[in-house]
């Protein structure tokens, strides 16, 4: 029986199966191995994974799963390895099932608004493939020339559109989802409105893997953009004062496209790193763009705002200006992983608690003598505070700090994480922010989609 066989006995077993089943698709390459240790947290796992299998279609993923259920292997979905929070790190003896053989937009819809498509297509990708037909896939997430979709479902991905577009949830209509023991969920729909049964799609989209296997999905796509353009570079004397300045334009009901902040450790490392001076106007920087048919008169009303508190401001409607503005922003985590060892934060607060959760962190790192670049999606309240310090491993003192920072955002009325998930780095907090009810109720969910405990082991819960 497998269970009298000892786990190296079944992790061989497994092998052969999976080798005897998908052939080619299997993989025990040392260099993929090892990088499926390690996403873009900074964390590596004890040791490699046993194989890697690269499905190209629905049937792969579900023999990968029946393999695994049967020698009670755990597996580790990956897609691009972008995750911020050790979500799809394998370790010894589990398999990784990596989804980014599965790219293709299998349908585009131009009068539903929707497209159907695979979960390993790039984000980018997705949308230069809807521009012909005027649409677009709204969630922007930083790492969007570089994560898949499906990575985005599983995290519940952000980015910098959120407050004006939705976070990835919103723009979901429906998955297709292999359970451990592979079978295939088809949830959701098609149409606009849907309220049959309960929403298991809802429950799938940040679920980091756990639950099952995102093999498709039927998205919401929205009219590309009409109008100008408009971009305000804004130059603040300190964080606080950028970060009265983006309240009160939220404050106005200006829903900007993107609003973005950046305190002055932020600011000096991506200066460095673009060799641009960016300490001249001030240390702080907030970055507005505006779109859609109304987006000039909204970046006057907020460049009012902005400079009637102290910013200094240059709007401008010309598209590669906008874009040097919002590269500075975009340049945020290359700056800091060219600085060296990071840990890459993510907490969110309402957006009146902005100015308050940034005077929070500034005196964590204080305290802890660290250096702690933020930027944050302004106009969501979510926060990245980025922890620098020397070596591989993360210090002590600087997870003392991080828990700090997580317990001022709950203070605020915030929460752990707004887009990045739990996955391996913050599952020590989980019981904080959730409580010991809802986290035991999270358990029982866990364990009814996934029994034998082989979904993404040791992450999250």
């Amino acid at each position: 029986m497998r269970g009298t066989l000892s786990h190296e006995a079944r992790q061989t077993a497994a092998l052969a199966a999976l080798r005897k089943s998908l052939g080619d698709a299997v993989s025990t390459a040392a260099k993929l191995l090892q990088e499926a240790r390690a996403d873009k947290s900074g964390h590596v796992s004890s040791g490699a994974p046993i194989a890697i299998v690269t499905a190209t279609s629905i049937e792969q993923v579900q023999q990968t799963m029946r393999i695994a259920s049967e020698h009670r292997i755990g597996v580790v979905t990956r897609g691009a390895g972008t995750g911020l929070a050790g979500g799809s790190i394998a370790g010894p003896g589990e398999i990784v099932l990596s989804t980014l053989g599965m790219n293709r937009v299998l349908e585009v819809s131009a009068a539903d608004e929707l497209a159907v498509l695979e979960p390993g297509i790039i984000n980018s990708d997705l949308n230069r493939a809807l521009e012909p037909h005027g649409l677009w896939f709204a969630p922007d997430p930083a790492s969007k020339t570089i994560s898949t979709v499906g990575g985005n479902i599983a995290t519940n991905a952000g980015g910098l559109l959120c407050a004006k577009y939705g976070v990835t949830r919103e723009a979901v209509l429906g998955l297709k989802v292999v359970r451990a023991d592979g079978t295939l969920l088809t949830l959701g729909h098609r149409s606009v409105k849907g309220v049959t049964g309960l929403d298991l799609t809802a429950l799938m989209i940040g679920s980091e893997g756990t639950l099952g296997v995102i093999v498709e999905a039927t998205v919401k796509l929205l009219p590309l953009p009409s109008g100008t353009v408009a971009t305000i570079g804004a130059y603040f004397a300190d964080i606080t004062a950028a970060a009265s300045a983006s309240a009160a334009i939220t404050a106005a009901r200006i829903r900007p496209a993107a609003m973005e902040l950046l305190d002055a450790d932020a600011l000096k490392l991506i200066g460095v790193h673009l060799g641009l001076e960016l300490h001249g106007r001030g240390c702080a920087y907030l970055l507005v763009q505006t779109d859609g048919s109304a987006s000039e008169r909204e970046a006057a009303d907020a460049l009012g705002i902005i400079r009637s508190l102290g910013g200094d401001a240059d709007l401008t409607i010309d598209e590669a200006e906008g874009e040097r503005m919002l590269a500075i922003r975009r340049s945020f985590h290359p700056a800091m992983e060219a600085h060296g060892s990071v840990l890459i934060e993510d907490v969110a607060v309402p957006r009146s608690a902005l100015p308050l959760m940034f005077a929070a962190i500034a005196g964590i790192a204080a305290r802890y003598d660290l250096v702690i670049p933020t930027v944050a999606h302004a106009g969501d309240g979510n926060l990245h505070p980025n922890f620098l310090f020397d070596g591989v491993d993360v210090p002590q003192v600087v997870w003392d700090a991080a828990g700090e920072v997580f317990e001022a955002a709950l203070s605020l009325g915030g929460t752990l994480t707004g887009e990045h998930g739990v996955g391996l780095l913050k599952k020590r907090w989980l019981g904080t922010e959730l409580g010991e009810n809802q986290l035991s109720l999270q358990r029982e969910i866990k364990a009814l989609f996934d029994p034998l405990g082989i979904m993404n082991p040791g992450k999250v819960f």
